[in-house]
């Protein structure tokens, strides 16, 4: 085959080749439709954790407006130490993930501007060609067929080449918007990154606050568990001390007894079950028994705490002779009554004593008023019953029961 230029015919045949090639744009790998599913999908997962953190420190706060132990204050801590370790791995996951989409959007732009530069330059070549052929080319081609056919096969080449113009120009259409998207996607996505970056330093900050209120817990709890040994080894040593002076007393009654030495009879006996006066009014704030004091601490209680405010005058539950009245160790101004018959009443943390030691009283009469302020359970009378041999007795099973409220009396109309 000889060389030579190419005929119309030839350049039609050419012409329609090319038109059936797609012209496609380039392929938009920046287009990824799941980045804001994947920002929407983590920021659910951290207001899930957080949400799940801001329920344990409800609960922290619940507790500190009701009694409890540091040993719980210390577990709710610890729970939020997780859930906050849990939300900076969260973090450092959506980091590290934010960090790879960067990249893949940073390279994605680089190839949709490299494409916009190429179309860029053939647009710019058309409309050259264009501008040097003149506005008239169209006709010049229609007008130089030589038949019919021609005719319409140059109609067909002129369509076929404005229609790959419009191509053209949509395709950097296409991409100036690609490149838009993704320059906004590359911004938002480093809005993001350093979003999380912050929050993980709070985060952080946040943990390590949890771990120095944790370790200041944990030695407040040492340090009162040791107090509250200390207070319980005090409680047992004035408990001694008020068992031997009971003891005693007893020792001397059995003694007079033995000797036959006539004694008067007993101001209390079983037949005052139920009956005997209340020596102050007020709620009872701790029972007969061994109750849980702070941290879970056990006290054995051999009587029961009535609450009353400072002051209130404090009355012997029957007559009988002062056998103690005045400090006695963690117990305060007390007053023990020898009642006769192996019963004794005793009442401690009083602010002051109005009796003296051996001085007969008579039921109802004021032994001293309430105290207690500097006591774990506040102003307070401690109150006891003791029978034959210094055994504690339950005094609820032996002061007056007390009827319902009175019901408040509705006005007539």
């Amino acid at each position: 085959m000889t060389r030579r230029g190419m005929g119309n015919g030839e350049w039609l045949a050419f012409a329609l080749v090319c038109a059936t090639i797609p012209l496609s744009p380039f392929p938009l790998f920046g287009q990824r439709p799941t980045y804001q599913q994947q920002m929407q999908e983590n920021q659910r997962r951290l207001e899930g954790i957080r949400r799940e953190r801001s329920e344990v420190e409800q609960e922290l706060a619940r507790l500190r407006t009701a009694a409890h132990s540091l040993t719980d204050e210390i577990a709710n801590i610890e729970r939020q130490k997780q859930t906050t370790n849990r939300i900076v791995n969260e973090l450092d996951r959506q980091i590290s993930g934010l960090g790879g989409q960067i990249d893949h959007i940073t390279v994605d732009l680089l190839i949709a501007q490299d494409a916009l530069l190429e179309k860029r330059a053939v647009l710019e070549r058309r409309l050259v060609d264009i501008h040097k052929r003149g506005p008239l080319y169209s006709w010049q081609v229609l007008l130089a067929a030589e038949s019919f056919g021609d005719l319409l096969s140059r109609y067909k080449y002129l369509y076929l080449v404005s229609r790959q113009d419009r191509l053209l120009t949509n395709d950097m259409h296409k991409l100036r918007d690609r490149v838009a998207r993704q320059r906004q996607l590359l911004v938002d996505a480093r809005e993001t990154l350093a979003r999380r970056r912050r929050e993980r330093t709070d985060e952080l900050d946040r943990f390590m606050t949890l771990e120095r209120r944790r370790q200041t817990s944990l030695q407040e709890t040492r340090r009162s568990a040791r107090q509250a040994e200390q207070r319980l080894s005090r409680l047992e040593r004035d408990e001694r001390s008020l068992n031997d002076r009971i003891e005693g007393l007893e020792r001397a009654r059995r003694e007079a007894e033995a000797r036959g030495v006539a004694t008067a009879a007993g101001a209390i006996s079983t037949a005052d079950l139920g009956g005997l006066d209340w020596p102050v009014a007020g709620a009872i704030i701790y029972p007969f028994g061994t109750t849980t004091g702070p941290n879970n601490t056990r006290i054995p209680r051999h009587g029961i705490g009535i609450r009353a405010a400072v002051g209130t005058p404090v009355r012997a539950v029957a007559s009988g002779t002062v056998s103690l009245a005045g400090p006695l160790g963690l117990y305060l101004t007390s007053v023990l009554i020898d009642h006769g018959g192996g019963y004794y009443t005793f009442y401690a943390y009083l602010n002051d004593a109005t009796v003296r030691q051996n001085e007969r009283v008579t039921r109802g009469q004021i032994l001293g008023h309430v105290g207690g302020e500097s006591s774990d359970e506040g102003p307070h009378l401690h109150f006891e019953i003791r029978g034959q041999g210094g055994i504690a007795l339950d005094p609820g099973n032996w002061l007056r029961a007390r009827g319902p409220a009175p019901r408040p009396r509705v006005p007539r109309r």
